[in-house]
């Protein structure tokens, strides 16, 4: 799949490459206005919320006919979400709470065909390929597919290095405030524990030959060596963007007219 090549190519080279991931809301046009912003993914996370599994599908598929990313967060690192999540037509996953091989391997199941793995391919991800034959799974499908395993405990810490070796790892993933709750310093993004812990993964990655993806403050990020990010989540962004503006206004600061955003 050209899209999947597009970010996995982004990913290898370790060029900046600029996602946000859609929690709280999401409809399909929310995709056209990441391209238009000038995006290179998004996320449809579907663990903490249950969109529309049509509405996800069409994402997907407007995605991959305009060779843009777009990837799923499923509800849990079990065979039959990821199963599920595979059938609506994504280029790739960002796997939550990864601890340990064992929980690697079955996504490997999930996400395989036989005989590499046990999928059972249907839905509306069928439309992804011209035809049905092995060959052509494998080849526009799981050769390309981006697996990003999400570290989000300290068992998962200490079996990183692991999971970055493995084949299926296109790229190591964070969850950092979930890794913060389990070592105990929830939520305090500068503590020390947590900084080694992100340190950690890190060079398990680097080591592997692999990049980090987390999700947080882009200037920040890239200053702690981050190259594959999200933004932000959109509608969080949204309030906060509004929430300065009414802020400036109010104070009578004003706000700069931007003369490329047209009136309603």
């Amino acid at each position: 799949m050209k899209a999947a090549k597009i970010l996995r190519q982004k990913i290898n080279d370790k060029t900046v490459a600029l996602g946000v991931l859609a929690t709280f809301h999401f409809w399909p046009g929310l995709v056209e206005v990441a391209m238009r912003a000038g995006l290179d993914y998004m996320i449809i996370d579907l663990e903490h919320l249950t969109f529309n599994h049509e509405t996800v599908a069409e994402a997907c598929a407007i995605g991959r006919r305009a060779d843009f990313p777009i990837l799923i967060r499923p509800p849990a690192a079990e065979f039959t979400p990821i199963r599920l999540a595979m059938d609506l037509g994504p280029c790739g996953l960002l796997v939550p709470y990864v601890e340990n091989m064992e929980i690697l391997n079955i996504v490997r199941e999930a996400v395989y065909m036989k005989p590499r793995g046990r999928r059972r391919p249907g839905g509306l991800g069928n439309f992804w390929v011209p035809n049905y034959q092995y060959a052509t799974w494998k080849e526009e499908v799981e050769d390309d597919l981006i697996i990003m395993p999400q570290i989000e405990s300290v068992k998962g810490l200490e079996n990183a290095a692991a999971i970055a070796r493995d084949p299926l790892t296109t790229a190591m993933a964070v969850g950092p405030y979930d890794l913060s709750a389990d070592l105990g310093v929830c939520w305090q993004p500068n503590d020390p524990k947590l900084v080694e812990a992100l340190n950690q993964i890190q060079r398990a990655g680097a080591d592997a030959g692999k990049t980090t993806w987390m999700i947080g403050d882009g200037a920040a990020l890239m200053k702690q060596g981050f190259r594959f990010f999200c933004m932000a989540e959109p509608i969080m962004l949204l309030e906060g963007t509004l929430r300065e503006m009414v802020s400036k206004l109010k104070s009578g600061a004003g706000i700069a007219a931007n003369t490329d955003v047209p009136l309603p």
